[in-house]
């Protein structure tokens, strides 16, 4: 077990499997710069614990008994716990990506697959934790070209795209259609640390905490289609 320090990245693991909750703690106990300060069985344990313990990034699964990790992430995110709201990052398979992009809209910072690696996980919640997504692009992309069709309401828009100025809506079609904030860059002629202050006044007006929700914002209003 780490001493925890001011700085350390604190972690709460939820899964309703003890011995994959194990495995987490381990790989991440083992990191200078987190630890882990919880852990719950189930979304509604996770929950109660959650109202009592500060946690920066919850390692959510998906599936689980009494709460999934679906309806906890929705209720974390929501401002459930008074104020604090703690980054999810969702684990999932490749058989679970409708569950996923359940998670993206309920809130969550990301995903990644169960069949990652160590460093895969660290990397994410360290991602996470420093106020970004840790969902590639590309990904996102195609969970939503699968599964938006039956969630986009066509013909209202969204009133909160008038707000934004004609780069910012540029750069929002171009986060949805998958590209990084250098590919953005590359493709607008300008720096990547623009497109960066661009995507952090686009998520002021939206309201929006990362880009994976421009992502969903987007294709809910209809902004951006399916291409399937």
């Amino acid at each position: 077990m780490i001493t925890e320090t001011a700085a350390a990245v604190r972690v709460v693991l939820v899964d309703d499997q003890e011995l994959v909750r194990t495995g987490l703690r381990l790989v991440v106990e083992a990191q200078t710069d987190m630890t882990v300060v919880g852990e719950a069985g189930d979304g509604a344990a996770a929950l109660q614990l959650l109202a009592g313990v500060h946690a920066d990034v919850v390692v959510m699964d998906v599936r689980m008994p009494i709460m999934d990790g679906i309806e906890a992430t929705a209720h974390l995110t929501s401002g459930a716990l008074n104020g604090y709201t703690p980054k999810v990052l969702v684990l999932t398979t490749y058989e679970e990506e409708e569950e996923a992009f359940a998670a993206l809209r309920a809130g969550a910072a990301g995903f990644l697959l169960k069949n990652g690696t160590p460093e895969d996980l660290l990397s994410a919640v360290r991602v996470i934790a420093s106020g970004d997504a840790i969902v590639a692009p590309s990904i996102t992309r195609r969970l939503l070209d699968r599964f938006a069709p039956q969630f986009i309401p066509q013909g209202i828009p969204d009133l909160r795209l008038a707000e934004l100025s004609i780069r910012e809506h540029e750069v929002v079609l171009l986060i949805a259609r998958g590209l990084s904030n250098l590919e953005i860059g590359a493709s607008l002629g300008v720096a990547e640390a623009t497109v960066k202050s661009h995507v952090r006044r686009i998520l002021t007006k939206l309201g929006l905490r990362d880009r994976v929700q421009i992502v969903v914002l987007a294709y809910e209003s209809g902004l951006v289609r399916p291409t399937v």
